[in-house]
């Protein structure tokens, strides 16, 4: 909850303040510029997480990188879309990569790989990668 009373405050204060100074004409046009805008990116966002995939693929990117990216252009495409000054520089800066490492801390929150996702991790202390299993053999003596 505070937090998003610090966005609406920064928002209302930023968007005041700039709309002030450029006046509502061109206040008008940046609104509906950065959705068409943003309403562009998000239809081109197939073509941007294709070719992250690729690079992803080919090893020139981590799966890290590779879902920061994509989040990033995603949620940077969707702030562009909502009216408003500080969601537009907050949109512009994740599409440039800026604060994506940042927002997808925030929003992919950090959880350890799943036991047994990885075949190469070596066990934790206390941990063993053997499976006890005892084999009861059932033999039918009738006949």
């Amino acid at each position: 909850m505070i937090y998003f009373l610090i966005y609406l405050f920064l928002e209302i204060f930023i968007s005041v303040e700039i709309s002030a100074a450029i006046g509502p004409l061109w206040t008008f046009v940046e609104v509906v510029a950065s959705a068409i805008l943003g309403l562009i990116l998000l239809t081109n966002f197939r073509y941007t997480f294709s070719e992250n995939m690729r690079a992803m693929m080919a090893g020139e990117i981590t799966p890290e990188s590779f879902q920061k990216q994509n989040l990033a252009a995603l949620v940077g495409a969707i702030l562009l879309i909502i009216p408003g000054f500080f969601t537009d520089i907050i949109g512009v800066f994740l599409q440039f990569g800026i604060f994506s490492g940042f927002i997808a801390r925030r929003l992919l929150k950090k959880r350890g790989p799943h036991r047994g996702s990885h075949i190469d991790e070596e066990p934790k202390e206390g941990e063993c990668d053997v499976i006890d299993v005892e084999i009861i053999e059932h033999t039918d003596n009738r006949k």
